[in-house]
């Protein structure tokens, strides 16, 4: 059955920059560290994307639309269809004792939260910054290869996957009549990180699961689970 606007979907993929035909992002860990970019934080295997919403660049998303599962396609797409084109008026400069203030000490290819968005540090020169908040591939035109692994249709297997998507293994997990009972049991590590993922999931489910009215998370923690947690941190 093809795939249509709405559905789940586990995809791999992988995404070049014509310009010079490297790999730039893949969701393949060994074609990652062979190619050079290998991210530690980064959680690679297939990915969960609804398909037309939001949650993806617009010419990935297009391009699933019709596409079933175990089907793979290889296409080129324009910076409209990617990143988009890249705004001036999104690079500035900036003191170099602005960053000194945050205890930041700026160099070329850093990353950096500016005012929420996410900025490149390009330049470091005379108690100058100068930061981009393109995205590093705005203006740019891609080559994706992209492979649709799997389809999610139970609605409970969709809270799952919402959970999932930010990191988060449902201890439990329960459907009832649109209610959802999420369990995370005390051997999950309930840190500033669990805390922003947890938010940032239910507010996926709820953004993309028509059916679903209501979620209840359930937090076991134990003394000696917290303990261990200290101690790990104190290493």
């Amino acid at each position: 059955m093809a795939l249509k606007e709405g559905d789940f979907v586990k995809i791999d993929y992988s995404i070049w920059r014509n310009s010079d035909n490297t790999l730039v992002r893949t969701t393949n860990k060994e074609a990652a560290e062979k190619s050079g970019v290998h991210d530690h934080e980064a959680r690679y295997g297939p990915q969960l994307v609804v398909v037309g919403k939001d949650n993806t660049i617009k010419g990935i998303s297009d391009t699933l639309k019709g596409m079933d599962t175990g089907q793979s396609k290889k296409f080129e797409l324009s910076p409209e269809q990617a990143y988009g084109e890249r705004n001036k008026d999104l690079v500035r400069v900036m003191p170099l004792s602005d960053f000194r203030k945050r205890d930041m000490d700026p160099l070329p290819g850093m990353q950096i939260d500016l005012d929420g968005a996410i900025a490149t540090v390009v330049s470091v020169n005379s108690g100058r910054v100068m930061v981009d908040a393109n995205h590093p591939l705005a203006g740019e035109k891609i080559t994706c290869e992209v492979k649709v692994v799997d389809r999610i249709d139970d609605q409970k297997d969709k809270v799952k996957a919402a959970f999932e998507r930010f990191g988060l293994a449902p201890s439990s997990l329960e459907l009832n009549a649109g209610s959802a009972k999420v369990a995370f049991d005390s051997k999950v590590k309930k840190d500033s990180d669990f805390l922003i993922n947890k938010a940032n999931a239910v507010g996926f489910a709820f953004a993309y699961i028509d059916s679903l009215k209501s979620i209840k998370v359930e937090e076991e923690y134990s003394k000696e689970a917290e303990k261990a947690a200290e101690d790990a941190g104190a290493a």
